[in-house]
């Protein structure tokens, strides 16, 4: 029989299980030390604990458009919702599909129930207005103001002012941050004024004309401070450009709080006026001219890899008859005009997503919009310029306000309830493992601390909220891990029975004990996964928190239990047997040594005797 090799373990063994265990410490002291970095130590509540409201939106398909409601349209109007109450500064609002035609939108306490629910309940806007001017996205540093700069309603004339006007102490729209002599003759300002003269011209605005005077329809001419009434002539392109460029000046679009006032004032604004907008990421804030095309003259749009003239990703768009000669003679304009002016903005509910540059006419009703696109940021751009042709509109269906009262009280009897189930699992482990107990309590506490700063951290990362489902799944867990405990220690028990001690016994055992616990935990596993698919709502969560924890199980075991188990099998107190420790060879019937009866000799047979 062949010696066996040095250095071989058995199945299953493990050759250092101090260094096992000294990784799991570390890993839970990185996961609490990042908790406390990051500033949040509480799991973020869901609406039924925190309080909230609730809106229930049902799709319906607008007239010729039997077929609009499907999972692409749906999915695209979840992001735009989302994207609007964000607005609103409500990080921590979930909007997710709920069966075919329905979007939940469960929004957190603090908000404005009316506010959302304007937002949550109209459709989306989607237009194309030409750039006038482009400015860093910070807010641009005031500038002491000359006594004329504010002179506004002293002389008529002062409000149509030329070139040659008094300096007005506002920086330039190029967000250098000096200060130019006059908002006019900087020449981001005559650029601006003679844009806004063109407008003008070709379009009939209440705000702006050609000559300077009014047009007829603005009988309620703006008053100044001092009183003035029947006097006070109607701003001319001067005068907007003046005080566009100090509405870009004020602007901060680097917060959240700029982006959402500007995209409201955006949103509001009519068709036929300029308006100061943000740009999606907020690097950068832009005066637009009116609207040239509406969203709903876009046909269809679609991201597309062109790989014969080597652009990448592009975005293809088709408008429809009316809309392909409007875009025609925008681009007609805007070709021949100088950067930023030849740029053409998409606006999606006040918010600039895009600001392609346009070299050329285009004609045709089709377009291409290329430059460094990801497939991600082009089918995002396609998506949203399909919304503007979208043909959904959405009506609230229910409207729920929901208390944190009620919620606090389910929550309280949920943790009395897994309070009371903890304590029936301790005194069982106690009265039949005895000092094992002491191995399946640690191992409990080091998955309790696991799993709540997961929690916490996965709060801030993906938006994970506790909801009183997802609660019911972590007290479920207690009882899917204690249940690893207890086979592990069935199965060295078994071992012992047969006549091993506890080291062989613990290494023994591990495999057998190993192969089950992993299938009961995939078991789980797949179950709380197929769960999490299926279902919307707060299901999800319950379904969620059972595989997170189904997977800390099978981290807990391998990596705290099962080197725990290790260690302990070299005390006394657990190798001799105690009968404290739960693994006294008498009490549990244990044979005779294996060894003690292998080394046994066999007396020889006297021939007499026989």
């Amino acid at each position: 029989m062949a010696a066996p090799k040095k250095g071989r373990r058995s199945p299953g063994g493990q050759g250092r299980p101090g260094r096992v265990l000294a990784l799991i410490l570390i890993a839970m002291v990185a996961l609490v030390g990042g908790m406390f970095a990051s500033g949040r130590t509480t799991p973020r509540l869901g609406i039924d604990l925190a309080g909230g409201t609730s809106f229930t939106l049902k799709a319906k398909n607008e007239p010729g458009k039997p077929n609009a409601i499907n999972e692409t349209n749906m999915n695209t109007a979840v992001g735009i919702i989302e994207r609007r109450v964000n607005g609103l500064g409500v990080s921590e609002a979930e909007v997710q599909t709920q069966g075919r035609d329905h979007i939940v939108v469960n929004i957190p306490k603090g908000t404005n129930a009316e506010q959302a629910r304007g937002q949550v309940g109209t459709t989306a806007k989607l237009s194309f207005r030409p750039v006038l001017s482009v400015a860093a996205g910070g807010k641009t540093p005031e500038q002491q103001p000359s006594p004329s700069a504010s002179a506004g309603g002293k002389d008529k004339n002062d409000a149509g002012k030329d070139e040659k006007g008094k300096p007005s102490g506002s920086p330039s729209a190029s967000g250098s941050g000096s200060p130019s002599p006059s908002a006019s003759s900087s020449t981001q300002g005559r650029a601006v004024t003679d844009a806004l003269r063109a407008d003008g011209a070709s379009t009939p605005t209440p705000v702006a004309s050609a000559d300077g005077k009014s047009d007829g329809k603005d009988d309620k001419a703006k008053q100044d401070d001092k009183g003035a009434k029947k006097d006070t002539p109607t701003p001319s392109p001067s005068a907007d450009a003046a005080a566009l460029q100090k509405k870009l000046d004020a602007l901060d679009c680097t917060t959240k709080e700029g982006r959402a006032a500007a995209n409201g004032a955006v949103t509001r604004a009519k068709d036929d006026e300029p308006v100061v907008a943000c740009k999606k990421d907020g690097s950068a804030k832009e005066i637009l001219g009116p609207v040239a095309v509406q969203g709903t003259d876009v046909s269809s749009a679609s991201a597309v890899f062109d790989s014969q003239q080597g652009r990448g990703w592009i975005v293809q768009l088709k408008f429809t008859g009316s809309g392909s000669k409007k875009f025609a003679n925008v681009t007609g304009q805007l070709a021949t005009k100088q950067s930023p002016q030849n740029q053409f903005a998409i606006v999606l509910d006040g918010e600039v997503v895009s600001d392609p540059s346009v070299s050329s006419s285009i004609n045709g009703g089709q377009a291409e919009i290329s430059g460094g696109f990801t497939q991600t940021s082009a089918r995002d751009l396609a998506n949203v310029l399909s919304y503007g042709s979208l043909p959904l509109s959405f009506g609230i269906d229910t409207q729920t306000t929901v208390t944190a009262a009620l919620g606090g009280e389910q929550l309280r009897a949920g943790l009395i309830a897994g309070a009371i189930g903890l304590a029936l699992v301790i005194v069982y482990l106690v009265a039949y493992y005895r000092g094992l107990a002491l191995v399946a309590l640690a191992s409990l506490l080091c998955s309790a601390i696991l799993t709540y700063t997961i929690m916490v951290l996965l709060g801030q990362a993906i938006g994970f909220a506790l909801n009183l489902p997802a609660v019911c799944g972590a007290i479920v867990a207690i009882g899917i891990t204690a249940d690893s405990f207890i086979v592990y220690f069935e199965r060295i028990r078994d071992e012992i029975r047969e006549g091993r001690t506890l080291r062989p016994a613990v290494e023994r055992g591990w495999p057998r004990a190993r192969r089950t616990i992993l299938v009961s935990d995939f078991v789980s596993f797949l179950a709380a996964a197929v769960l999490f698919i299926v279902t919307v709502g707060k299901v999800q969560g319950f379904a969620f928190t059972l595989g997170l924890t189904t997977l800390l199980d099978v981290v807990v075991v391998f990596f705290f239990t099962k080197p725990l188990m290790t260690l302990l099998a070299r005390r006394k107190f657990f190798a001799n047997g105690h009968p404290w420790s739960g693994l006294d060879p008498k009490r549990l019937g244990a044979k005779p040594p294996l060894r003690a009866s292998r080394r046994r000799p066999t007396a020889p047979v006297d021939p007499k005797e026989a």
